[in-house]
């Protein structure tokens, strides 16, 4: 053909947003947290729902496998409860005050002048909090979590809820895109859960495994922690925009991929 070989190099979109889940992201799986509100959400379908105890472990799995989360689990198959008092139960007393400030992350993050946004299925109490005691209140332009995926009505108790939006369903990344307005082929996705990731790349996103060495199906970078974000991705933190793409002189058509 007359143009082949006019580039060097395919280019790929610039990276222009930086989307970060939370639990076991922006603070290590180590911490013990997670365990805590799992043992935490199975109280609270024994004390709460007055689910057999015998059966809450196995029920627990298996909802979080077909649903996203328990608690989508639980709505969708039938059992009634207030959100916020299951988000009360579950995060309320958790042991926040094990995180202390990450000043490192904190560096990081302000290092960088890409547009930073949290996609988490927690409720927004629950990020906060995490935010708070890591320090990391300011380094975030947008946050979408549970209530910005489910906005539910106090005046109309009267209709159905409907089933909840959570990762890592496509329908959950559809409306994080239109709420916050943010193209995928141009945004990098980090979380700890390969699920989420795999629908991730799925809707078009760059993605980061966090708390992993090694990469798999659906997944661009692993980080073991998200410390090592300058290390594994050092073109975001290049002083001048460059072009991955060069011009041998001769015409040609760009032609973009995904990574």
């Amino acid at each position: 053909m007359e143009y082949e070989g006019s580039y060097q190099k395919v280019a790929e979109p610039k990276i222009e947003c930086l989307l970060f889940d939370v639990d076991d992201t922006l603070y290590p799986l180590s911490s013990g947290i997670s365990a805590d509100c799992t043992k935490n959400i199975i109280e609270y379908m024994i004390n709460k729902l007055g689910i057999e105890e015998d059966k809450v472990l196995v029920m627990c799995a298996q909802l979080y496998k077909e649903y996203g989360t328990t608690m989508a689990g639980l709505r969708a198959i039938g059992y009634d409860f207030d959100y916020d008092d299951y988000h009360s139960f579950v995060h309320g007393i958790l042991p926040y005050d094990w995180l202390k400030p990450d000043h490192t992350l904190r560096s990081l993050l302000h290092s960088l002048s890409i547009r930073k946004v949290i996609f988490s299925n927690g409720n927004e109490a629950h990020v906060a909090k995490f935010l708070s005691r890591l320090g990391l209140e300011d380094c975030f332009d947008d946050i979408i979590c549970f209530e910005t995926l489910n906005p539910t009505c106090k005046d109309n108790d009267e209709f159905p809820k409907p089933p909840i939006v959570c990762k890592p369903f496509e329908n959950s990344f559809e409306q994080a895109f239109k709420i916050a307005g943010i193209n995928p082929q141009k945004t990098l996705f980090f979380d700890d859960s390969i699920r989420n990731l795999q629908t991730a790349k799925i809707m078009g996103l760059r993605t980061v495994w966090v708390g992993s060495s090694h990469r798999t199906k659906g997944v661009d970078y692993a980080l073991e922690s998200i410390h090592n974000m300058r290390e594994a991705l050092p073109e975001l933190w290049e002083a001048s925009e460059k072009s991955d793409v060069r011009y041998s002189g001769k015409p040609a058509i760009e032609t973009y991929v995904k990574a």
